[in-house]
């Protein structure tokens, strides 16, 4: 039990502390979301991403690890929300919210500041977080898509938006230097290092001030109940499943399972939106999944250390 404090008050609560921050400065500024959104994705984001994969040691044998978990992972997440939106005899709109709401997890700006301050002396840890990122990114573009999809943009349309993804691209040029042992120039190399060192802060405050204007009525339907619950609880069990079975350990298996834990992705609420497609059901899970992932992914992060650590 002292050690589920040390964790929560240790790396959850920091977490919640710059929720609230991001709350209340929404409340009393009003931000343009979109913009800050934008910002971490073409700015923030990048620069983490591309600075972890340059300065982390990442074998070819890892990534192959990585790969193999995240296809069965997702693969068994995708079949989970289909199997129980049949058995609740959801709506078919209902359904498609329900399926993106248990498979599109919320890796970036909740899952790699959380990934740095559990793994800030093993960048292993980040590394396969950010390798998760980019195929939370892919499943978005393609799955959540799929399940939302309008007359309005065609699959090429899906195919350019998802090419216009700087993270895409620093992935590729992390690992090229990495690989091709590339010095960065210093001044280039430091005032990436100053944004990369950023983005947490600048992604959870973000992520409070999102979640801030998200309704809460009617948020404790059915729909969203068992969403939260296969997320949150059936999800991280599902990836030990997949982790005994491809016998994986140490910080690769605690950094895979702790990353299967995260809440609803805020993508989730934000294509939903966009395609008018249950969007107060979608942004209610995205907010109850957040408040409750506070206890569970603790719990996870705790279990982590006892099942592989």
């Amino acid at each position: 039990m002292q050690y589920l404090s040390i964790i929560f008050f240790n790396i959850v609560a920091p977490i919640l502390l710059l929720l609230l921050i991001g709350g209340l400065l929404q409340k009393k500024f009003s931000f343009n979301l979109k913009a800050m959104s934008q910002l971490i994705t073409y700015c923030f984001m990048p620069a983490a991403v591309l600075l972890n994969l340059y300065e982390t040691a990442i074998q070819p044998s890892l990534i192959a690890q990585v790969l193999l978990f995240i296809l069965f992972f997702i693969g068994a997440q995708m079949l989970l929300g289909h199997f129980i939106a049949k058995l609740l005899h959801l709506p078919r709109q209902e359904a498609a919210v329900f399926k993106n709401s248990v498979v599109l997890i919320n890796s970036g700006n909740y899952g790699i500041p959380v990934a740095q301050m559990i793994f800030a002396t093993q960048p292993i840890g980040v590394a396969i977080q950010v390798i998760m990122v980019i195929f939370q990114n892919i499943t978005t573009y393609t799955y959540g898509l799929y399940n939302l999809i309008s007359t309005s943009k065609s699959g090429k349309e899906i195919i350019k938006d998802f090419l216009k993804m700087p993270i895409i691209y620093a992935l590729i040029v992390g690992i090229s230097l990495n690989v091709l042992h590339i010095t960065i120039p210093q001044p280039i190399y430091i005032p990436m290092r100053y944004v990369a060192d950023g983005f947490v802060a600048v992604a959870l405050i973000t992520l409070g001030a999102q979640i801030s204007q998200i309704e809460m009525r009617a948020m404790f339907n059915k729909v969203v109940f068992i969403s939260c619950i296969t997320r949150l609880i059936v999800g991280p069990a599902s990836a030990f499943v997949v982790i005994i079975a491809l016998q994986l350990d140490g910080v690769v298996a605690q950094s895979l399972f702790i990353a299967s834990a995260f809440p609803t992705s805020r993508n989730s609420s934000s294509l939903a939106l966009e395609y008018d497609v249950e969007s107060d059901t979608a942004a209610q899970t995205v907010l109850f999944s957040t408040i409750v992932s506070c206890l569970t992914v603790t719990v996870v992060i705790y279990m982590s250390e006892i099942l592989f650590g």
